[in-house]
C-alpha cells in the first residue's frame, strides 16, 4: 500500500456495491485518504447500513460518514415535483434523477468539513449519473476536483472483481440480473430484458403487489400551499406519507409504470419503475388544482412544470433558472390549499372529491349544468362574440379570399 498523504483527502460517494467498493482501495493506493459517504435517501435498512459501514472499514477508508437524508430529500425536491405535478416527457417521475442532488450536497458539506480537495464517484461514463454528479458538484464548489476511477480504468466489473479478489477482499458471486435504485420517490429498475424493451420475467415489484387489487380503499390528502400535510386527518412530516403510501398504495395494485425516454448523452433508454405514493400525490395534487387555478394558471403552470422537470432530469437542479422558477411556482401554489379525496379500486386511483375554500367554483353565479345566473341574451352575445374570428376566417377560405372583392 502507497503512504497516504494528509493533504490527500478524497470523499468518496459509497454504496458499497461493486464499483464503489473497488474505487475505496483503487484510491489508497494512489495515496488518497478515503473518507466514504453513503446517503439514505430512503432505501436502506438499518442492516444495510450497518453493513454499508462495516465494508467501507474493511476496504481501507479512514473515515465513514452515514447520513440521513429523507427529510431533505422530501424538502429540498420532492416536494418541487409534487406542486409542479412533474413527469419527465410526461410518463416518469424522476426517481433517480431527483436523488442525485442532495447526494452530491452532503458529500460536498463533509469534503469542507474533512477540508477534502476531492470528490469521488463510482460513476462508469455510460449514463446520465455521470453529468448530474459532475455538474450538480461542479456548481455547488467550482474548485472540488473530481475523480472517476471507474471511468478511468474502463468500467470492467470483471477486471474490477479480481483487483479486490487479488487485495484479499471477499467478492459476491451473485449475480444480480436487474440493477435497481431504491429510494422515497420510488423504485426504478433496469439491465437485462428491460434494456431491450421487454417486459421483464417474473415479478419484480417490491410495493406494487396488487394483493388488495379486488379491493377498494379511499386516501384523504390535505395540501396547504401545494404540499402534502396531512394524510386522512393526521399531521403527518412530508416524507412520512410517502413512505407510508409507497407501501399501503401498492397493495392496490396502483403505482407501477414502463417508460421509454430520452436520455442526455443522445440515446433513448428503457426501464420500469414503481412510485406509487408520488404518482397518488401528483394527482390528487392536480384535481385540487383544477379546483383552484385558473385556466391560464394552469396552463402556464404545465409549462413551467416542463422546464422544472427537464432541469431535474438533466442535472441542472443548481442551475439559477431553477430559481426564477420557484419564484412562479410558490406564487401560483399559494392558493393550492385543501383536501382531496382518493379512491384505489381495480389498480386505478382516482380523485371522486375535492374541498377547498379558494374553490372558483361559485354556486351563487352557477353550478356546472344545473344553474345559472345570466340571460339568454347574454349567453347568445358571447357567442357570437367568442366565435367571430373563426366564422370570419371560414368565409374568408370558403370564398378563396378577399371578402370584400
Amino acid at each position: 500500500m502507497k503512504k497516504q498523504n494528509k493533504n490527500k483527502k478524497v470523499v468518496l460517494a459509497f454504496s458499497g456495491g461493486l464499483d464503489t467498493s473497488f474505487c475505496v482501495p483503487y484510491l489508497v493506493d494512489k495515496g488518497y485518504q478515503v473518507i466514504t459517504v453513503t446517503v439514505d435517501s430512503g432505501g436502506l435498512s438499518d442492516e444495510k447500513i450497518n453493513l454499508i459501514a462495516k465494508k467501507s472499514k474493511e476496504l481501507g477508508a479512514t473515515k465513514h460518514y452515514q447520513i440521513d437524508a429523507k427529510q431533505y430529500y422530501y424538502d429540498s425536491i420532492i416536494s418541487w415535483i409534487i406542486k409542479t405535478n412533474g413527469l419527465y416527457e410526461g410518463s416518469y417521475p424522476n426517481l433517480v434523477s431527483s436523488q442525485r442532488y442532495h447526494l452530491v450536497e452532503k458529500c460536498l458539506e463533509v469534503a469542507k468539513k474533512e477540508k477534502a480537495k476531492y470528490f469521488a464517484t463510482g460513476n462508469s461514463g455510460m449514463g446520465n449519473d455521470q453529468i448530474r454528479f459532475n455538474i450538480a458538484a461542479k456548481i455547488l464548489n467550482p474548485n472540488i476536483e473530481l475523480i472517476e476511477p471507474i471511468k478511468d480504468t474502463g468500467g470492467n466489473r470483471e477486471e474490477e472483481k479480481k483487483f479486490l479478489i487479488k487485495k484479499g477482499f471477499i467478492v459476491s458471486d451473485i449475480h444480480k440480473k436487474y440493477s435497481v435504485n431504491v429510494s422515497l420517490a420510488g423504485i426504478s429498475y433496469s439491465g437485462s430484458e428491460i434494456d431491450q424493451n421487454l417486459e421483464p420475467i417474473g415479478n419484480v415489484f417490491q410495493w406494487v403487489t396488487g394483493e388488495k387489487v379486488n379491493e377498494n380503499a379511499y386516501f384523504e390528502i390535505e395540501f396547504k400551499k401545494g404540499i402534502p400535510i396531512k394524510l386522512n386527518s393526521k399531521k403527518i412530516e412530508g416524507w412520512k406519507i410517502l413512505d407510508f403510501l409507497n407501501h399501503e398504495v401498492g397493495k392496490y395494485g396502483f403505482g407501477k409504470g414502463y417508460y421509454t425516454g430520452d436520455c442526455m448523452i443522445g440515446i433513448k433508454g428503457h426501464l420500469v419503475f414503481e412510485a406509487p405514493a408520488i404518482l397518488l400525490l401528483i394527482l390528487a395534487h392536480k384535481a385540487l388544482e383544477q379546483y383552484v387555478l385558473t385556466k391560464q394558471q394552469i396552463y402556464f403552470g404545465e409549462a413551467v412544470s416542463k422546464e422544472m422537470t427537464e432541469m431535474i432530469f438533466n442535472g441542472k437542479f443548481f442551475d439559477p433558472y431553477v430559481e426564477d422558477l420557484k419564484q412562479f411556482i410558490n406564487s401560483q401554489q399559494k392558493n393550492v390549499t385543501g383536501k382531496a379525496l382518493m379512491k384505489l379500486e381495480h389498480g386505478n386511483a382516482l380523485p371522486v372529491s375535492v374541498k377547498s375554500k379558494f374553490s372558483l367554483i361559485d354556486p351563487k353565479i352557477a353550478m356546472y349544468a344545473q344553474s345559472k345566473t345570466w340571460t339568454k341574451q347574454e349567453v347568445d352575445g358571447f357567442i357570437k362574440l367568442y366565435g367571430l374570428q373563426s366564422v370570419i376566417a371560414s368565409k374568408v377560405n370558403k370564398k378563396g379570399g378577399d371578402l370584400h372583392e
